[in-house]
């Protein structure tokens, strides 16, 4: 997923999520919430990092409306807030040049040590669902959010970046519980706000349980 893709979806979600928000009456049925544990990695197919080791673990709360249900087909609105583990090391003691910055020996000998980083991550999009039967689903996520890092990467500067995520999932719901097995990949970047701005990508499995209201 390349960066130039977060502004058109949060575009897009501000005028299809505000809209439907201010004039459309909630229905508590459609509501669930819960929990969700993923981890990741950028070492993980389709992404095959040599240069260093990225791995995260995340944590978060879900929180789901559907807006619209057809017989087949089900339309939803998903909230992620998230806090975020990464442990990342620089394995490639040559990836910092000298045109990167003057203290380039000095953030090499630092990217170099395994460190452990903390994301702050809120990201919101859209489900498309599809039933399979009555209590089984599989669906279609695409979500962006904005994030903020306590450390920087030769890769990410440290601070306000984006956290772009697609997924496939697989649902089953008993009576009033939802469990759900999730397969994503992440992009995180920062539009060029800061330096360096590669961003990192991992491939994530996530496992969710979520309760309707």
């Amino acid at each position: 997923m390349k960066q130039k893709f977060t502004i058109p979806f949060l575009i897009a979600l501000f005028f299809i999520v505000i809209p439907f928000g201010g004039n459309a009456q909630i229905k508590k049925e459609n509501l669930k919430w819960g929990f969700t544990y993923g981890t990741g990695s950028q070492n993980k197919f389709p992404f095959d990092a040599k240069d260093y080791s990225h791995e995260v673990d995340f944590y978060k709360i879900q929180i789901n409306y559907r807006f619209k249900d057809k017989q087949k087909w089900a339309f939803e609105v998903n909230l992620e807030p998230s806090y975020n583990v990464v442990h990342h090391q620089l394995l490639n003691r040559f990836y910092v040049k000298p045109s990167d910055a003057d203290n380039y020996q000095e953030l090499t000998e630092l990217y170099m040590q395994k460190r452990t980083i903390k994301e702050y991550v809120l990201n919101c999009g859209f489900i498309v669902r599809y039933k399979l039967y009555k209590q089984m689903s599989t669906y279609a996520i695409g979500s962006v959010g904005p994030m903020v890092s306590d450390k920087a990467t030769e890769r990410l500067a440290k601070g306000f970046a984006f956290s772009d995520i697609f997924g496939l999932g697989l649902s089953y719901e008993i009576n009033k519980v939802q469990f759900d097995f999730r397969y994503s990949v992440r992009h995180t970047s920062n539009l060029e706000l800061k330096q360096p701005n590669g961003g990192h990508n991992t491939s994530n499995a996530e496992f969710s349980l979520l309760f309707k209201l």
